[in-house]
């Protein structure tokens, strides 16, 4: 039965603290479903929307997009999750599927596509709906609370992984974060040579732990020009810039840089080395449906999960600013804490 009031925390408006409130759902959508939430993650995308920094939030804003929990109904169209099912949601909440994009299996792409935050209520809340295109059976080797964030920072540098490694390649992953922890380990699964990159000496042990069999200073010019025309792919995580010029000086002929972190800055490139060694430069959101089913199996079948810290729901005011510090190791996650009564 869907709830007829649903509570949950949201911000008022732009930069306000997260506030309990309460909203109605409406009727579900035939092809909907409505998910009881368990856990959910925190992502830097929350803050980012939260502070409205790309310019399309819609207050009041309940944010989460990293969501576990078990169906509660289906619409009349759903006919494949069964009440009490664990299933999990992501950055996106649904989308057309009737455009070219949708129908070509890019329906992250889809300009219709409809974010779990924007315009849509998401998973700091009792509960949450979803798309069933975009609702995804949890596997049993997977911890429902650990595996959260694998629906937005896992999908997003699995991704290009997925389209452009393969074993044996030499990959390096730029910032040991959120993103960057969870590449080391997908890309180390993958059968590749992993580099790490980082600013901080002291993530040098934790990042072999990850699966990076070296780690280099992005801050030390040396140690960048040793590593120069080594790597086949290099993952960008950072949300800031880097020596852009040093940093595409380690990639081997036909070698990629793949951003996935979100820079507001613009990039520059210089093209003549690019040309003269037919050098890539892509950039990609989180990754379509079948991408994140892919992940989710690859990710119990290989026993990866990310590195979390868990906080109650009601504390979620704490656990957004210890992610804004910076002092989160490496990814935040919510569980479900709402009254019994509610």
């Amino acid at each position: 039965m869907t709830a007829p009031v649903i509570h949950a925390w949201a911000a008022p408006a732009c930069g306000a603290p997260l506030e309990a409130w309460a909203f109605e759902p409406g009727p579900l959508g035939p092809c909907e479903v409505e998910i009881a939430v368990e856990h959910c993650g925190i992502c830097h995308s929350d803050l980012s929307v939260l502070h409205d920094d790309w310019g399309n939030a819609v207050f009041p804003c309940v944010p989460g997009h990293e969501v576990v929990g078990r169906v509660v109904s289906g619409g009349s169209l759903v006919n494949d999750l069964a009440p009490g099912q664990r299933v999990a949601v992501g950055w996106t909440a649904g989308s057309c599927d009737r455009c070219r994009c949708c129908i070509g299996g890019d329906q992250h792409l889809c300009s219709q596509a409809q974010p779990t935050i924007v315009g849509h209520h998401g998973g700091f809340a009792e509960r949450v709906r979803a798309d069933r295109t975009w609702v995804f059976p949890l596997p049993d080797g997977l911890d429902p609370a650990a595996a959260a964030p694998l629906l937005c920072g896992g999908i997003t540098v699995f991704s290009p992984l997925l389209e452009y490694a393969s074993p044996a390649m030499r990959v390096g992953v730029v910032g040991i974060g959120g993103l960057g922890h969870m590449a080391l380990k997908f890309a180390a699964a993958f059968g590749c040579e992993v580099t790490a990159f980082t600013s901080t000496p002291a993530k040098a042990e934790e990042a072999g732990a990850f699966g990076a069999s070296r780690v280099v200073s992005s801050r030390d010019a040396g140690a960048m020009r040793a590593i120069a025309g080594s790597l086949d792919l290099v993952i960008y995580t950072l949300n800031v810039s880097i020596d852009w010029a040093a940093l595409m000086a380690t990639l081997a002929p036909r070698g990629r840089l793949h951003i996935v972190g979100a820079v507001l800055d613009p990039v520059p490139l210089n093209l003549m080395p690019m040309l003269v060694q037919a050098q890539q430069v892509s950039a990609s959101p989180t990754g379509s449906p079948a991408a994140i089913a892919t992940m989710l199996d690859f990710a119990a079948r290989h026993r990866i999960a990310p590195q979390v810290e868990r906080f109650p729901m009601s504390r979620a005011n704490e656990a957004l600013e210890h992610l804004a510090a910076g002092r989160a190791r490496y990814r935040v996650v919510l569980d479900a804490d709402f009254p019994a009564s509610q």
